[in-house]
């Protein structure tokens, strides 16, 4: 896997804290910082989520996708899935992340409860690289709500 991270600021006061990834599969991702009012020259301008806010949404998708096919491989009519990630942050450098709570809401028909809870344990202990990586830091905590279609 491979991702080339490009500084997209210049010179002066306003250059910004803006990086451009592009992914080894062809995407491109814009991330940027949060603007610093005491050094502007420090600071972002707040255009693109910031580079942790896209680790933990990269987390979030990858624990979804794990959900969503674990569910269609027990062939279980899913037939939606979502994940609010909620994070909290060390006070100091390396400002990593300390609590992560995954709150999943799976809409399907018929969908049995227990299917659900087993298919986010499993994510969670064997498939999801990132959470698995970020769990090693963090305490990683998850609920769940099942809707009926």
């Amino acid at each position: 896997m491979e991702c080339t991270v490009s500084w997209t600021g210049g010179t002066g006061a306003r250059s910004g804290m803006g990086f451009v990834a592009e992914t080894g599969s062809g995407h491109v991702l814009v991330m940027d910082g949060a603007p610093d009012a005491a050094k502007p020259e420090n600071g972002g301008q707040n255009l693109a989520p910031r580079p942790m806010e896209t680790l933990l949404a990269g987390a979030g998708g990858c624990t979804a996708y794990d959900v969503v096919l674990i569910l269609k491989r027990g062939r279980h009519d899913v037939r939606g899935c979502s994940v609010k990630l909620s994070a909290e942050r060390a006070e100091v450098e390396p400002k990593v992340f300390t609590r992560i709570n995954m709150h999943f809401t799976v809409t399907g028909k018929g969908v049995p409860a227990v299917a659900v809870e087993r298919a986010i344990a499993m994510s969670h202990d064997k498939y999801c690289s990132a959470t698995i990586m970020l769990g090693k830091t963090a305490e990683i905590t998850t609920s769940f709500e099942l809707i009926e279609a």
